[in-house]
Order: C-alpha cells, then sequence, then structure tokens
C-alpha cells in the first residue's frame, strides 16, 4: 500500500504564495505520473495539476494555470506544488495522488484514474 503524505498548507493573504509538498512510500517513484487535485466545501474535486514520471511535462488546470508550478525530485520521492498570487477562491483542501498506471498520463484530470491520495492539506486564503 502506497502512502502519500500532504505539507505545507496554512493559512495565508491573498496575494500570498504558498508550495505544498508530497512525498510517497511508491519504490518507483520515478515511474507514476504524479497528480494536484483540490475540493472546496460544497464542491467537487478539481484538478489542479500533473507533472509525467520524469518531470518532462506538465499539465493545469484552468483555474490555476499561470499562477502554479509543479514539480518533483524523484530522488526523494517528492512532489511539489508552488502556488503564486493566491486568491480566496483557492480556499480547498489539497491532494495529491499519483496514478495508476506507470508511464501513463491519459485521462489525468479524471480523479478515476489515479489509486492512490493523501489525506490531504488545507490550504486557507483569507481575503
Amino acid at each position: 500500500q502506497v502512502q502519500l503524505v500532504e505539507s505545507g498548507g496554512t493559512l495565508v493573504q491573498a496575494g500570498d504564495s504558498l508550495r505544498l509538498s508530497c512525498v510517497s512510500s511508491e519504490p518507483t517513484f520515478s515511474s507514476y505520473a504524479m497528480g494536484w487535485f483540490r475540493q472546496a466545501p460544497g464542491k467537487e474535486r478539481e484538478f489542479v495539476a500533473l507533472i509525467s514520471w520524469r518531470g518532462r511535462s506538465t499539465f493545469y488546470g484552468d483555474s490555476v494555470k499561470d499562477r502554479s508550478t509543479v514539480s518533483r525530485d524523484n530522488a526523494k520521492n517528492t512532489v511539489f506544488l508552488q502556488m503564486n498570487s493566491l486568491k480566496p477562491e483557492d480556499t480547498a483542501i489539497y491532494y495529491c495522488a499519483q496514478m495508476e498506471r506507470p508511464y501513463d498520463i491519459s485521462n489525468y484530470r479524471d480523479s478515476l484514474e489515479y489509486k492512490y491520495w493523501g489525506q490531504g492539506t488545507q490550504v486557507t486564503v483569507s481575503s
């Protein structure tokens, strides 16, 4: 069973920046694309970003693109999400997730394509 542990969520002011981290216990971490999703109260889970297994390809949700950067350090089994110019509407629980199949990024916006999920980290942006 793979465990994903997110950290870095906190209360920030609008306009601030924040970097989230996610550490994986997956022995073959460098074989899997990793995604970030978020869920705000009363809303559906939303795709935020994906990074391919070697980090050569990245994709972003419309609500965060141009303000966010996803990266990874395969030597440390860690994926990061840097978010800038935060807005109150970015308030949510942020989850990292591992794609179900190695070397695969198909349907990356669909949460059902991910097999393992972290417990989430709360990001709150005050106005």
